[in-house]
């Protein structure tokens, strides 16, 4: 009984003095910044600093301090400093006075473990090597030609998804639109990007899955990240031996893949409709960019497009129904325009969709209100700088509220309103150059694939809204639709999206 006291009173010590010590850094580091003129901060509890503010969803709770502090503010999250970006005046700053000092990524455990310790492009610092991988991804993956070369897929799963919804309309039954959204999105990079769709039988579902588990394993929160001295506690709650597991399944999954290709192409078997991992491996081999690109590098890339074009493509094209469905107005406007650019063809296609201008504005409405990545990828700044008139360290994570910034008053009229119109006579697009709408990101880091998820994204949507029209389930009404939001990788519905199909056309 004394032993199992002595031994409650040494880990009571050994926490009381981890904490302590914890308490004394910080405030060391604070104590070095009192001479620099820096962001305003709300109050900080000791150790944890302003973690306890982030809430469960952090894009509004990062709003609310904005609007309370300023657009540019400081956080301390555990041993992190943090600058909150919500103003379009600031990203403009950023980007004609300081975009090479704002663009690098944070490292973390999981982008250590999961993306192969930052061999992709999402993640790599700003170096040669980045410059090298983007050049491939602007040049080979999403070029005008690649694009068009994909359309193929769209067309076949596509296809399937609308053989499935009217299986499902001659049955009179109700769909999960939220899953069938995912299956086609999943389908369409999976296939442009390892020949495979993750519904097959022969091992691809697996990796659908596996690419599922990255995507909430890299949102979890890890102790160590925020405090590098308990690093040790995430191999005791179990986070880094999870996200070793799922790594090592990926990797021998992608080795696979890679393998078949290989002898797929030693046998001479060469197709001109090339997905990325043939295209990657013949670059690697041609050596045609100054860059090693190892068979690491072609995994983590190759997870990078998986990612980003699957569950971005999905939140966006169930955000655009669920306000298409609360807006009769909006949703009768754009079937007439789609069924009248389309005519009583038997099928959509692509030179069809970039008549679809309205079409267009809801998109670019639906990217306003719900960007995927509300809160864009984090950035660490490489050297000290001065920012709307403030000393901002080197080493400090940036976060851009791309949510509250393209919901800001000063740049939108009723911003809170699901408007299309508002883009009908507007020049304002998504690429980057207009800072009050970012949902892909802008500088030098901005998102390469932007012609590619679009592309996937109007092309669904519209053969959705020319074939079918669309209720909800008896019982709801549209104006009561749960928009509830759910924090990740990217920010989706909280519930899924039932909703009944009636067939437009005789079949």
């Amino acid at each position: 009984m004394e032993l199992l006291n002595l031994t409650k009173l040494s880990i009571n010590l050994l926490f009381s003095s981890l904490i302590l010590l914890f308490s004394l850094l910080i405030w060391l580091k604070l104590a070095k910044r009192k001479t620099l003129n820096l962001p305003p901060s709300p109050p900080m509890l000791p150790l944890i600093g302003n973690i306890h503010q982030l809430g469960k969803l952090p894009h509004r709770s990062l709003r609310d301090l904005s609007r309370k502090y300023g657009s540019l503010l400081l956080l301390q999250l555990g041993y992190n400093p943090t600058v909150v970006v919500s103003s379009a005046d600031i990203v403009r700053e950023i980007v004609q006075n300081h975009d090479s000092v704002f663009s690098n990524r944070p490292r973390t455990t999981a982008i250590d473990i999961l993306f192969y310790g930052a061999g992709d492009m999402a993640f790599a610092p700003n170096n040669k090597f980045w410059k090298q991988v983007r050049k491939i991804s602007v040049v080979e993956l999403f070029s005008h030609q690649s694009l068009h070369s994909f359309q193929f897929v769209r067309d076949e799963q596509v296809e399937l998804l609308i053989n499935k919804i009217r299986s499902a309309c001659l049955k009179g039954e109700s769909i999960n639109m939220t899953d069938m959204l995912m299956f086609v999105s999943s389908n369409i990079v999976s296939r442009c990007i390892l020949s495979h769709t993750t519904e097959e039988e022969d091992g691809c579902t697996k990796f659908g899955e596996l690419a599922k588990m990255l995507s909430i394993l890299f949102t979890s929160s890890c102790i160590g990240d925020m405090f590098p001295y308990l690093r040790w506690v995430d191999v005791l709650t179990g986070c880094i031996p999870s996200m070793k597991a799922v790594s090592a399944e990926l990797d021998a999954f992608l080795d696979q893949v890679i393998q078949e290709h290989k002898v797929f192409e030693t046998d001479h078997q060469v197709s001109n409709k090339k997905d990325f991992v043939s295209i990657l491996m013949q670059l690697q081999k041609d050596g045609m960019y100054e860059m090693d690109l190892t068979q690491d590098n072609i995994k983590a890339i190759l997870l990078d497009m998986f990612v980003a074009g699957s569950d971005n493509s999905t939140a966006t094209k169930e955000w655009m129904m669920v306000e298409l469905l609360k807006h009769p107005n909006a949703m009768k406007k754009v079937q007439e325009e789609v069924r009248n650019v389309v005519g009583n063809k038997l099928r959509v296609d692509a030179e069809d969709v970039s008549k679809m201008k309205y079409l267009k504005c809801v998109l670019k409405e639906t990217l306003r209100l719900h960007p995927a990545g509300s809160l864009l990828l984090p950035r660490q700044t490489s050297s000290s700088v001065k920012l709307g008139g403030y000393d901002i360290p080197s080493d400090t994570t940036v976060l851009i509220n791309a949510w509250a910034i393209q919901r800001d008053p000063k740049w939108w009229e009723n911003p809170e309103d699901f408007i299309p119109e508002r883009f009908e006579n507007s020049s304002i697009d998504f690429k980057g150059q207009d800072f009050q709408l970012i949902p892909f990101g802008f500088g030098r880091r901005r998102c390469p694939g932007i012609p590619f998820a679009v592309a996937a994204i109007e092309y669904v949507m519209a053969n959705l809204l020319y074939w079918f029209d669309w209720k909800l389930p008896a019982g709801e009404i549209a104006e009561n639709l749960d928009m509830t939001e759910l924090f990740g990788l990217t920010v989706t519905k909280k519930t899924p999206l039932h909703l009944l199909p009636l067939s437009h056309f005789s079949f």
